[in-house]
């Protein structure tokens, strides 16, 4: 048998580009779906255990899969509506469930700025690694990748991004210092940089600081005049970008706090009883109109039937595309022995058997089969080992 297999080896080994050329057919031809079915799974596993550790939540009436997606994974649609910040009071005072405001429209060099309480904290499990948590108005406590990519640590400053490059009042770019560093938790709070609520509103423009102006003169450029009762500003004075000691004083919100916005809300009910009562005052209750209850382990399982529905089809078409790959490697494999007829009547007439140039052909076939098998085994590790990282990356956005 070593006869044969040693033919078939330099065979295979000769003639490279054909040999490569197979292997690649028959890896290819499986590792597609492969990949699919283990991303997939990697899919269900993640958003499935955020989703049920996030029992329901509150937010603008529209879309349930958009609701869950901003609570679970900051993810926010342009066209979703805001709600009013004091439905979290109500939800407090109704003494049915816990509510942990979530206001998440903005970024940090690409990462959601997270706008919420420390009671999230306590919610997600997370935990300190280095620093403290955010205090005061500006700070803010990175989660781990975000300061593993960026490099930043406690006391540096990271400043957020202008959604409009042409917007010039409003929304203001707010310089934070970074309080803490989460320590990782495999979960979309790694790459995700928080705040309380208060500084995304103060990002919003809904609340800033002025510059002192009592020591200026009537010379400055910023002051248009000055008498002993009053101050008139020119429309030069400088909005804060940065919230020190020194200037924390001079920030203020105009408004009433109660309306300003939130993306959603979570809400931790003592009970599944209470919960499911809660529901009932936002589907029947006037006063909460324009305002809805979802629940994301029931929004996702809802998603997750309908991908796999969609999957099936996919399927049935790896199904085709195996079989025609199969048939092309036996019409390969035909026409291959056609060429090579004078060679195995050779082969023959110097005294190999027909066995031995059968199990030639056999073996050459098996060479193929083993080299493609082993290439597809590194791949759909390689594949494995980071699928959790491209789902989180996918999920998080």
């Amino acid at each position: 048998m070593s006869g044969p297999l040693s033919l078939a080896w330099r065979y295979v080994w000769h003639h490279k580009v054909k040999s490569l050329i197979l292997i690649a057919s028959v890896v290819l031809t499986v590792l597609l779906p492969v990949t699919i079915r283990i991303l997939l799974w990697q899919f269900n596993q993640k958003i499935a255990s955020r989703a049920d550790a996030t029992q329901a939540v509150v937010g603008a009436t529209g879309s349930d899969l958009d609701l869950a997606l901003n609570a679970t994974y900051f993810r926010i649609n342009p066209d979703m509506k805001p709600i009013r910040y004091d439905e979290a009071k109500y939800i407090q005072e109704t003494g049915l469930a816990a509510a942990i405001p979530i206001h998440a429209r903005f970024t940090a060099k690409q990462f959601h700025v997270v706008g919420t309480s420390l009671d999230y904290f306590k919610f997600r499990g997370l935990e300190i690694e280095t620093g403290f948590a955010f205090g005061t108005l500006g700070d803010c406590v990175l989660g781990h990748d975000v300061a593993q990519q960026l490099g930043i640590a406690p006391g540096q400053q990271l400043e957020s991004d202008r959604r409009n490059a042409l917007a010039f009042a409003g929304e203001t770019p707010l310089r934070m210092t970074v309080a803490g560093v989460l320590k990782p938790n495999g979960s979309p709070d790694d790459r995700a940089v928080f705040v309380d609520v208060k500084t995304t509103w103060v990002i919003e423009g809904l609340g800033h600081g002025h510059e002192d102006l009592t020591d200026a003169t009537e010379d400055s450029v910023q002051v248009l005049k000055k008498t002993d009762k009053q101050i008139i500003a020119s429309a030069g004075v400088t909005e804060f970008i940065e919230i020190t000691d020194n200037n924390i004083g001079s920030f203020h919100f105009h408004g009433n706090v109660d309306d300003f916005p939130l993306t959603s809300i979570i809400v931790v009910a003592d009970s599944e009883e209470n919960e499911t009562i809660l529901q009932g005052r936002y589907q029947t209750d006037p006063n909460r109109n324009g305002r809805q209850l979802a629940r994301p382990p029931v929004v996702i399982r809802d998603l997750m039937s309908m991908v796999l529905r969609v999957n099936r089809f996919f399927e049935a078409n790896s199904l085709l595309v195996g079989l025609a790959t199969a048939m092309l490697l036996t019409l390969v494999v035909v026409l291959s022995l056609r060429l090579r007829a004078r060679e195995m009547e050779t082969m023959f007439r110097i005294g190999c058997s027909r066995g031995t140039i059968v199990w030639l052909q056999v073996w050459e076939l098996v060479i193929i089969l083993a080299a493609a098998t082993t290439l597809l085994a590194g791949l759909v590790f390689a594949v494995w080992s980071v699928s959790g990282e491209i789902v989180q990356a996918l999920l998080v956005g």
